[in-house]
């Protein structure tokens, strides 16, 4: 399958990637997390001011997920290319390492190996930008997540549980991959 990955642009692309990031959040986090904790996520994280803080004040850089199917589907950029998901995060010049905040996809497009692909565009980022490896935290009860990314090459380096506010803990595996 052929991917592209876009990059979201401020402005109208910030508002369709808040909406999507909504619909992928509200599809998945539930049953894993519960729904309380899944909407003050999506507003802290997710929502069109987070989403605007990070790529402002923190250096995120965002990418709508595209596959090159022909299809149109109910998620399109603003060219018509069919998005699959997204994806994000920053490089931490302090750890000379990139950090990887989010990959999501639509339910529709989950076993795909979108993500793979996705991991393969931050290997190649990561190389382009001379960085020395990629991280991410994934939740330890998502087991589909932890079994994916070990087999993509990442090794749990640290367990964390960060509290985020309300009474919510994200209760996390910290997983790293060499560039």
């Amino acid at each position: 399958m052929d991917l592209e990955f876009a990059p979201v642009q401020a402005g109208a692309d910030q508002e369709l990637l808040a909406k999507l990031a909504a619909e992928i959040w509200f599809e998945y986090w539930p049953n894993l997390i519960g729904l309380d904790q899944t909407r003050y996520m999506v507003e802290k994280f997710q929502s069109l001011e987070a989403i605007r803080r990070d790529m402002t004040e923190h250096a995120y850089e965002y990418w709508f997920i595209c596959a090159n199917d022909g299809e149109t589907g109910e998620w399109a950029t603003s060219d018509g290319k069919h998005i699959v998901g997204f994806t994000g995060g920053h490089v931490e010049p302090e750890t000379n390492r990139f950090f990887i905040s989010k990959i999501y996809l639509l339910s529709c497009e989950r076993g795909k190996h979108y993500a793979s692909h996705a991991i393969q565009f931050y290997t190649q980022l990561c190389q382009q930008r001379g960085l020395r490896a990629m991280y991410l935290t994934v939740n330890k009860y998502n087991e589909l997540g932890i079994r994916a990314y070990k087999g993509k090459g990442f090794e749990v380096i640290d367990a964390v549980e960060t509290d985020i506010g309300n009474g919510f803990i994200m209760d996390d595996y910290i997983m790293e991959k060499q560039a």
